[in-house]
């Protein structure tokens, strides 16, 4: 007996699940390498071996496709990043790895990551409704980031000048540019090149000693 007969027969929820993974799988390759605009929605379930009527039982159409690989996305990144961020034991460290991260996850992926989250944001800032649900997921990453900033100020001493949130937009500005950079010319952007970007933003700069008045 093969290893589904012994498991027994699926049940309807796994099949769903399973057909909405291979959807998503799908059209984050589509979307990434052809572009969202140019990717048809039966491009997609023809890719995911499934029917376009699935596809909109599933999403609704193209713009859920994308809201959903928009929500995936974010939960990935919060939840990869924070469990191999926080076991670095020093700042740098730690620094090094939110950069590693998003650089493995184009370079591992397949799905080219980085042209994936272009498409996303593109179609975000064009449409109003998916721009919304955009802005709330990228709120998520900010407030995780931001939790984190504020903890590693207590444990490394940081003394940040701006909150937490503040500091948590800068970040994720930097990496987030520097990884597109990156993507074209990684001789550019070194390594400790971000990461003392990164530190600049975490890190106030030592005040220089005055010189006494005589």
């Amino acid at each position: 007996m093969g290893a589904r007969a012994a498991s027994g027969p699926r049940t309807q929820e796994q099949r769903r699940a399973e057909t909405r993974a291979q959807l998503l799988e799908a059209a984050a390759d589509l979307f990434a390498t052809k572009g969202f605009h140019a990717t048809s929605a039966e491009a997609v379930a023809g890719a995911a071996g499934r029917t376009t009527g699935a596809l909109y039982d599933h999403f609704g159409g193209k713009d859920g496709l994308l809201v959903a690989l928009l929500e995936q996305w974010v939960e990935q990144t919060i939840v990869e990043l924070a469990l191999s961020v926080e076991g670095e034991p020093d700042l740098d460290g730690r620094l090094g790895e939110l950069w590693h991260g998003l650089i493995r996850r184009d370079s591992e992926s397949g799905q080219a990551w980085l042209l994936l989250e272009f498409e996303l944001w593109l179609h975000a800032a064009r449409d109003p409704e998916t721009g919304l649900v955009g802005a709330e997921r990228v709120q998520a990453m900010r407030d995780g980031l931001a939790v984190s900033l504020d903890r590693w100020a207590d444990e490394f001493a940081l003394g940040f000048t701006d909150p937490a949130p503040t500091v948590a937009v800068q970040v994720i500005a930097l990496l987030i540019g520097a990884a597109f950079q990156h993507r074209l010319d990684p001789a550019v952007v070194p390594d400790d090149l971000v990461i003392s970007g990164l530190r600049r933003l975490l890190v106030p700069p030592t005040p220089s000693p005055t010189n006494p008045t005589p």
